[in-house]
């Protein structure tokens, strides 16, 4: 029997070396095996041809002998031998992707090596029907490689949408301190998108909300991409980006991150570290009254962390339905309730009897005047002093200079034959805990965006009044804000910026990125259907311009071992390769490589591919290689206000 066999039939005896499926954990063996595993040794040490094999007999001073485990040789054997029946492993041996012809592993330099941790770039997010299993490209990255992957890219497909919709972009809109004041809708992977960002926006970002991927591995996905990632590997996804967009924040910005129970106190650790001058609430939101079944409970609700900055008034006050208002006299009652006690709290307050509105409200009186009763009428209208029932003048509870201010809180209502001032706060502090049917993001959310885009395929996006409510919860009194949402989805975070201007004619703008093709089918058309029904405002749809990223395209959406041998002989002309690809080592085995099957042979060449590469960095604008347009050139310079 070949030392390969003897090597995998006798570590298969030991159940922790094997997974699921009865192949062997490579990486854990030669784990045990670097760390000298008693465990491992003793189970080597029964066979007798590996006993042979990987140790020496030692005899020392007093003639006794020793056994020592050869552990140099046995990691050099499983690192240079396919001892796992794997025919892509046993492939990429041979072809190499080798410095000098070792592997980083045989050799002394050091890299940043994050082993499908980094989510720094990732695959397979194009085609959204696809639930998979994680996959990184990005396997190697030193600091230099780094620094270029995140240098801010070239900007393409530019184009202005209004009411009237499409349009050509002829130049960006920007307010007297120079930054753009368009409404952003950009396609990309959003990490690349947010260093892209920072150029501009860095500092000037109001509120940030984002509702990324729950991490549900696959129960109750809301998301119409990768949901089912590694705990450690979506903290780090989550991590990096919001490193990023946390430079993007005003001194006084907040963000806001939606989370369902799968990760939300995972989630609520990691951001108290990112945000340590940040005070860090999580809020429960009932988004599911019918409840999502579980083995022992049955979900209602998820939540929404809003991270705000410490020792600051951020979140402003929710509005109140006028059902649920106490209201009370405005006349003053009790102790120091007296006239004389304030004398400019005596005035009149002038009623229209026939629609009960407050139309205006009159001058202090003189400490001479003495109205004969609470009502006088005075050419149609009623004025109405702070009289009580027994004809004592008291004082209202605001001064004349002072309740102007507090109008939207009063009201004029006749009672018994007698009119009366009222005054009832229509807003309130925002409690722990949201209830409200209008959260329901199935009547809200899916509902919503089924009538704006129909046949879409977003089957559970959040209800428009929940982003709503927690937008203006934080902007409601800044109506220039800048709002930005990285995960953007369906366009709901837009949707609801775009509601709150029209109810109170503000100017706030929304910034999107969404790496799916759905931004153009269903983000962007969402968000243009509601401009069209307001009949005001607009946006900019730009995307971030490909270039290696084209080909990892191609490779996701080939069919066929024929299709993706076409798209090698395209990489071999156009593509960026990694700097240790040998082209003709590639097809000197290319018969071994059709015999892949389709999956190995689409992460082959993905693996081919320089990951730096995918976008174009502005640094390469003028490079020849790159072919940038004339029009993107001019739209890129314009972005970043570059001279011409």
């Amino acid at each position: 029997m070949k030392l390969l066999q003897i090597v995998e039939k006798q570590l298969k005896k030991e159940p922790n070396f094997v997974t699921d499926n009865g192949e062997l954990k490579k990486w854990v063996v030669l784990s045990k095996a670097r760390n000298m595993d008693e465990e491992l040794i003793e189970l080597l040490l029964k066979e007798p041809t590996l006993k042979e094999t990987f140790f020496r007999t030692l005899t020392i001073n007093n003639g006794e002998t020793i056994t020592v485990f050869n552990q140099y040789k046995f990691t050099q054997f499983l690192e240079q031998k396919n001892y796992l029946n794997d025919s892509y492993t046993l492939y990429k041996n041979k072809v190499g992707l080798t410095i000098d012809g070792k592997y980083l592993s045989q050799r002394n330099e050091v890299a940043l090596w994050w082993p499908f941790k980094d989510c720094i770039l990732e695959g397979g997010q194009s085609r959204d029907e696809d639930k998979r299993e994680e996959i990184f490209f990005n396997e190697l990255l030193a600091q230099d490689e780094i620094t270029q992957l995140l240098e801010p890219k070239v900007l393409t497909n530019a184009k202005r949408f209004d009411k009237d919709g499409e349009k050509p972009l002829d130049q960006f809109k920007r307010n007297e301190s120079g930054t753009i004041t368009d409404n952003l809708i950009i396609k990309g992977n959003n990490l690349l998108a947010l260093h892209t960002l920072k150029e501009e926006f860095a500092g000037k970002i109001k509120l940030i909300y984002i509702d990324p991927p729950y991490n549900t591995g696959g129960l109750g996905d809301t998301f119409t991409y990768n949901n089912n990632f590694k705990r450690s590997t979506w903290l780090t996804f989550m991590y990096n980006r919001l490193i990023a967009a946390k430079d993007l924040l005003r001194k006084d910005g907040v963000l806001i991150v939606a989370i369902d129970e799968n990760e939300q106190p995972h989630l609520g650790v990691m951001l108290k570290e990112i945000f340590k001058d940040y005070e860090v609430h999580c809020i429960t939101i009932v988004h599911n009254p019918r409840g999502v079944q579980g083995t022992n409970f049955s979900y209602t609700h998820e939540y929404a962390f809003f991270v705000v900055p410490k020792g600051k008034k951020m979140i402003g006050n929710r509005i109140i339905d006028e059902s649920e208002i106490d209201f009370s006299n405005l006349r003053n009652w009790g102790g120091e309730s007296l006239r004389s006690d304030a004398k400019n709290c005596f005035y009149p307050i002038i009623v229209d009897p026939n629609t009960s509105e407050i139309v205006e409200f009159g001058e202090v009186c003189e400490d001479d005047f003495h109205p004969i009763k609470r009502e006088i009428i005075k050419d149609g209208k009623v004025y109405i002093y702070p009289i009580d029932n027994d004809n004592i003048e008291r004082k209202w509870r605001y001064a004349r200079q002072s309740v102007e201010e507090i109008r939207n809180l009063l009201r004029a209502r006749k009672k018994s034959g007698q009119w009366d001032i009222e005054i009832g706060k229509n807003f309130g502090q925002y409690k722990t805990v949201w209830v409200d049917p209008k959260y329901d993001a199935n009547e809200y959310g899916t509902k919503i965006v089924s009538r704006l885009v129909p046949q879409n395929k977003f089957s559970f996006p959040k209800s428009l009044y929940n982003v709503k409510d927690c937008v203006y919860a934080v902007v409601s009194n800044d109506k220039d804000a800048i709002v930005l949402d990285y995960h953007a989805g369906s366009g709901t975070t837009a949707h609801a910026v775009l509601e709150l201007n029209k109810e109170d004619g503000g100017n706030r703008k929304f910034i999107l990125c969404e790496q799916m093709d759905y931004v153009e089918t269903v983000t962007s058309k969402r968000v243009q259907r509601v401009i069209e029904q307001n009949s005001f405002d607009e946006f900019i749809y730009l995307e971030l311009k490909k270039y290696n990223q084209t080909f990892i395209d191609q490779i996701e959406e080939a069919k066929d071992s024929e299709a993706i041998l076409e798209i090698w002989e395209k990489m071999k002309d156009k593509s960026f390769l990694n700097y240790n690809v040998d082209i003709k080592k590639q097809d000197k085995h290319l018969e071994e490589f059709k015999a892949l099957t389709l999956a190995e042979q689409k992460q082959h060449l993905c693996e081919l591919l320089d990951k730096n590469q995918l976008y174009v960095n502005l640094s390469s604008l003028d490079d020849a290689d790159f072919a940038c347009s004339e029009e993107e050139k001019n739209v890129t310079q314009d972005f970043y206000q570059l001279k011409k």
